[in-house]
Formats: C-alpha cells, sequence, structure tokens
C-alpha cells in the first residue's frame, strides 16, 4: 500500500468513532494511514448511511480506500459497495460482522423497546436481501469464538460458536477472498492484538497471517 491511500476504520451499532482509536492506531502502526469514521448507527437506515460513508470516500483525495468494519459498520460498508460503484475500494475487512441475519438481534426485537434500541439500519438489513460478493473487491473476514457479550444476555440459546453476540455462521459469506476465526469477543475485537496484525496482513497482502486458526 502507498502511503496516498487510506484505510478507514468504522464500528459498529450504539457507539461513536473514538472506540475505534486503538484498532486505527495499531492499523497505522502497520503502516497505513488509518482514520476513524463515525455515523449514526441508530437514527438513519442503512442506506443512508451508506450513502454518507460513500461521500465521506469520495471527499479523500487519494486514488482508492481501504476498509477495516466492524460488526454493523461492515453492514454499512457492504451496502455501500453494492448501491455505489463508484467507490474507489481496495481492500474490505470485516470484523464481527452479521452478514446472513442476527439471532440475537432478532431476539432483542422482542423486547419492549427493543426495535428502537437495534435502530433503522439493522431493521433495513433484516430485512433486504444480502448482497453478492462478486470479487471485484478483495474481502477478508474476522470471526470472534469466544463467547463473552451482551447476545448471551438478551439471546438466550445464542448458537455456538458465538463471540457473545455474533455466531460464527453469522459471519460466514460465499466469496470473498479469505475467512478466519479467532479466540476474542465481540468487543474485544476491538483491543485485541491479533485482530489489528490480522487487518494489517490482510490490507498489505490480501491474505491473512498463516496459522491464524482460521478458514481459507
Amino acid at each position: 500500500m502507498s502511503n496516498t491511500e487510506s484505510v478507514i476504520v468504522v464500528h459498529g451499532l450504539w457507539v461513536h468513532g473514538l472506540i475505534m482509536g486503538w484498532l486505527a492506531r495499531r492499523i497505522a502502526r502497520c503502516g497505513f494511514a488509518a482514520r476513524t469514521y463515525s455515523y449514526p448507527s441508530l437514527r438513519l437506515t442503512l442506506t443512508e448511511n451508506a450513502e454518507r460513508l460513500a461521500h465521506y470516500c469520495a471527499g479523500l483525495a487519494v486514488p482508492r480506500v481501504h476498509i477495516v468494519a466492524h460488526s454493523m459498520g461492515g453492514l454499512v460498508a457492504l451496502r455501500m459497495l453494492e448501491t455505489d460503484r463508484s467507490v474507489r475500494c481496495g481492500r474490505l475487512v470485516l470484523i464481527g460482522t452479521p452478514y446472513t441475519g442476527s439471532f440475537a438481534a432478532q431476539r432483542l426485537a422482542r423486547f419492549p423497546g427493543g426495535q428502537a434500541l437495534l435502530g433503522r439500519s439493522i431493521a433495513e438489513w433484516l430485512a433486504r436481501p444480502r448482497p453478492v460478493i462478486d470479487g471485484a473487491i478483495e474481502v477478508g473476514v474476522i470471526a470472534g469464538t469466544r463467547g463473552i457479550g451482551l447476545g448471551r444476555l438478551v439471546a438466550p440459546g445464542l448458537p455456538q460458536p458465538n463471540d457473545g453476540v455474533v455466531t460464527l455462521a453469522e459471519t460466514m459469506i460465499p466469496g470473498v477472498t479469505q475467512q478466519i476465526a479467532l479466540h476474542v469477543g465481540h468487543s474485544e475485537m476491538l483491543v485485541s492484538r491479533a485482530v489489528a496484525r490480522q487487518c494489517g496482513a490482510f490490507l498489505r497482502d490480501g491474505r491473512f497471517e498463516p496459522g491464524a486458526g482460521g478458514r481459507s
């Protein structure tokens, strides 16, 4: 990667871009120009958030951008790439992103006020067909298998293995470049040296480091 390219680090549900600061700094130490991005994860629809991310990418004076996205942030990135082919995206790393659906979100939605807690973006994702990964962009997926997280409380019976919020099966995406699983929890991914190292490897080489304990 040249120093004229940027890595955008995108957060998930309920949080601000500041929460991605540690991961962005670790990625920067690998030699990349990393910056965090914030968006309203509850108030706007998935398509609206995707449009905002596309506008942000277009405003960067670089030949292409790379994206590292956690959880729902990955859904925003995927929706952006589905709807706006003009985005100059090189590589995409999805961390704990519930591509196929979300057992935990569906259970939370049954509680009083649960749908409001999930917001409009998650509701849109659950209701629409999944985008097809066509190979035009290199996509790496990191899943977690350490079942510690909020999902264990709001969604009893969360299928194993899981990261405490998202199940391993929910992260599996047909057609991606590579998928791996690490023994980390959903929130732990944001401060995991192993996750940061694998993000750096994929951004640099288009492959995760060998022996990561995953599947390719």
